[in-house]
């Protein structure tokens, strides 16, 4: 069985760049140095799920229409057991070796396939890089680095692919924001931002 090996960078060079708790739209300042293949390379998925040492990069979507947002629960089909039954407004994951063939760089090229693999999306959209996620509050979140990409769509057409995602739908982030204990710790980081958002 081969091993599936992922993009990661080493911890100490995001807290180089600036360690932070929660959002942060200082994306101009991240993205040149953890995209970098200077400082991002691939490594053996099974080791970094254990290894606080290095960041794991993903890919974070947010759809987005006329003010309201995509979310959906995960079912027990996920493949990530410390966020079953959990809301989540992110679709994404990991940038593997898979992703060096493509036309587009690397981590484009795996956030495309994330995202096919997981919805269908029937509309036109536009795509913007807002911001990053980190929390070290949680097991999960002490190994990855949120990339967070809002896509405005021309219509609320997402459907999901997987089975693993159940009670889909759009609502405003204000109304989210109400039931935010419900989300995984990174939906609820960017629901607050997006309701911020919503009153500015």
């Amino acid at each position: 069985m081969t091993i599936e090996h992922i993009l990661v960078i080493p911890t100490p060079v995001f807290h180089e760049v600036g360690h932070f708790q929660g959002f942060c739209g200082d994306i101009d300042r991240y993205l040149d140095v953890i995209l970098n293949p200077q400082h991002a390379n691939y490594r053996p998925r099974p080791e970094m799920e254990q290894d606080p040492t290095f960041k794991q990069l993903i890919p974070y979507c947010v759809f987005r229409c006329n003010g309201e947002v995509f979310y959906y629960q995960r079912g027990t089909a996920q493949g990530e057991a410390r966020l079953h039954a959990k809301r989540s407004v992110g679709v994404g994951g990991h940038v593997s070796t898979l992703d060096l063939d493509g036309e587009l760089t690397p981590y484009l090229e795996g956030m495309k396939r994330e995202i096919e693999e997981e919805v269908e999306i029937g509309t036109g959209w536009k795509e913007k890089c807002v911001g990053l996620i980190n929390d070290d509050e949680t097991e999960v979140g002490k190994v990855h680095l949120g990339i967070v990409h809002i896509f405005d769509l021309d219509n609320p057409k997402v459907l999901p692919r997987e089975k693993s995602m159940i009670n889909s739908g759009f609502a405003p982030p204000s109304e989210l924001v109400r039931q935010i204990d419900e989300f995984e710790t990174w939906s609820q980081i960017c629901l607050k931002y997006l309701a911020e958002l919503e009153t500015q």
